[in-house]
């Protein structure tokens, strides 16, 4: 704390001192020993950038890259408007600036470099993250002060989640995410520059909740006398009436002239499958009446029954009505899926492939990262039901890269091309001379294309998938707001997608209920 206030002094005064208008500095903190990035926010890219160092040595910064070790800054690399120390140790820390020639303002950084040792200091670091029991859940590693890998020769390598307690590496993606996942995540960030591996990390603290609703149970009596008692049973065991506790009950009363109307509810704050297994009773006890009591037992609700087959058939003949009239693709998208997922018409061919779908990845620069890849193949697999060949999994090591990649597109119903933001998908570099073997072959194609408004990055795609995007199957990928079951693209790109082999998981849960 004391190291904060003297930064900020000495950074109040470097401003007098120095006359020249600035903004509130911005706090940046790191670990010792890992990698920290400064972003210069100034718009204009051709200007040079100055910066200034905790040892107010001004330097005057060109487009091209070189490091600060020969002027006494060890581990500290310059990238374009980007200054990068390496290896963050308590030396690094204090205040940075930079500005642009002829610009009236300068832009500060306070670089705090701290140890993990006290409360305060673990809490800065951690992002907290809510989800819901039997919920999708997927974690993301921040994206906070690190390397611009796209415009330097800082390599980025894979994401690598590990839980607090536990020695090996997991998964940031939860199918259904239970209670028993809550916890603190660290994710590795890692980067590889000049032959040397360098690291960032970041704490994600998950919370999971519970998605049921408090359960309130309303007992009414009519007392004749104050002495009569109405309370709750649990088995044999009394409820108290304390609010803190999971289970308890509450009561009110209206006196009129000659009896007392009781009402004693009973509240259950989560239900656990242990409630499941109880009866609980509500007793009156009285000795100027009959004392009486009620049980009750609670049961999980039971599954939804399918609609009737004739009414399936009306409500299909209504929307096909309305896709005729006015013509709506969205109606058409919606009835097909419903037809697989629901009535179980999953289709059928001939020409039985051992997979369903071969997801094959061309480089771009809004394409998908690592998480969103094993995302979308979790999606696919487990819950609509797609075995998918994966190259990473499914492709023989001993093969060529070209013929691992045709031999999988040759087991498949179809190939989606994923945009990829990752140098390690094969398709990547196989693209153009892999897609000319897939028309040939007459092979069913799915052409995923990243949302941009820049027209320039159309343009910047391989000749190949502009000759063919035209006439093919395409879906639009819109990042984060992709990512939820009843989205468009997933609508869209199962839709394109032939049915799976077998009935989709969904079906094969309302046949078991």
């Amino acid at each position: 704390m004391k190291e904060e206030m003297l930064l900020a002094v000495l950074t109040a005064l470097l401003i007098l001192l120095t006359g020249v208008q600035s903004l509130r500095p911005k706090l940046v903190y790191v670990k010792p020993s890992e990698m920290v990035a400064l972003h210069c926010p100034h718009k204009n890219p051709k200007a040079q950038v100055i910066w200034t160092t905790p040892t107010s040595q001004a330097m005057n910064l060109t487009d091209s890259k070189s490091t600060l070790a020969d002027q006494g800054h060890i581990g500290v690399l310059i990238d374009g408007k980007s200054l990068i120390i390496l290896r963050a140790s308590a030396s690094h820390g204090g205040n940075y600036s930079c500005s642009q020639r002829n610009a009236s303002r300068d832009f500060w950084f306070t670089l705090i470099v701290y140890s993990t040792q006290t409360k305060e200091n673990e809490e800065r670091g951690q992002y907290p993250t809510t989800c819901y029991t039997q919920e999708p859940c997927m974690l993301y590693c921040p994206e906070v002060n690190i390397p611009l890998v796209n415009n330097s020769n800082i390599t980025s390598h894979s994401i690598t989640w590990n839980k607090e307690g536990d020695t090996t590496t997991t998964e940031n993606y939860f199918f259904s995410v239970e209670e028993k996942n809550s916890g603190r995540y660290t994710c590795t960030r890692s980067y590889q520059y000049d032959g040397q591996i360098y690291y960032r990390t970041f704490t994600v603290v998950l919370d999971v909740k519970s998605s049921s609703s408090t359960v309130a149970i309303e007992c009414k009596a009519v007392l004749y006398s104050s002495s009569d008692l109405v309370f709750w049973l649990s088995g044999d065991s009394f409820i108290e009436a304390d609010d803190s506790l999971p289970v308890f009950y509450n009561e009110s009363w209206e006196q009129n002239a000659d009896d007392i109307k009781m009402t004693t509810t009973l509240v259950l704050k989560k239900v656990s499958e242990e409630d499941l297994s109880k009866n609980f009773s509500c007793k009156l006890q009285s000795d100027h009446q009959l004392s009486s009591f009620v049980t009750i037992t609670l049961r999980q609700k039971a599954c939804s029954v399918p609609v009737s087959v004739p009414i399936c058939i009306v409500c299909i003949l209504v929307l096909l009505i309305i896709i005729a009239a006015t013509g709506c693709a969205k109606f058409k998208i919606d009835i097909a899926l419903f037809l697989r997922d629901t009535l179980g018409c999953c289709g059928s061919s001939s020409d039985v492939r051992s997979y369903d779908a071969f997801l094959l990845g061309y480089k771009s620069a809004r394409g998908l990262g690592e998480d969103d890849r094993r995302w979308l193949e979790s999606v696919l697999e487990e819950r609509f039901g797609y075995s998918l060949c994966l190259y990473s999994h499914d492709a023989l090591p001993e093969k060529d890269v070209t013929d691992a990649v045709i031999g999988c597109t040759e087991q498949s119903s179809s190939v989606v091309l994923v945009p990829s933001s990752s140098d390690s998908d094969p398709g990547s570099d196989l693209i153009n001379d892999v897609l000319a073997s897939l028309v040939e072959r007459q092979t069913h194609l799915v052409y995923v294309i990243p949302e941009t408004k820049q027209e320039s990055s159309a343009n910047s795609k391989p000749e190949a998938l502009k000759q063919f995007r035209e006439d093919r199957d395409c879906v639009i990928w819109k990042g984060r707001n992709s990512m939820k079951l009843n989205s468009s693209f997933l609508k869209r790109l199962r839709y394109h997608l032939h049915p799976p082999q077998h009935a989709p998981r969904l079906l094969r849960q309302m046949k078991t209920c």
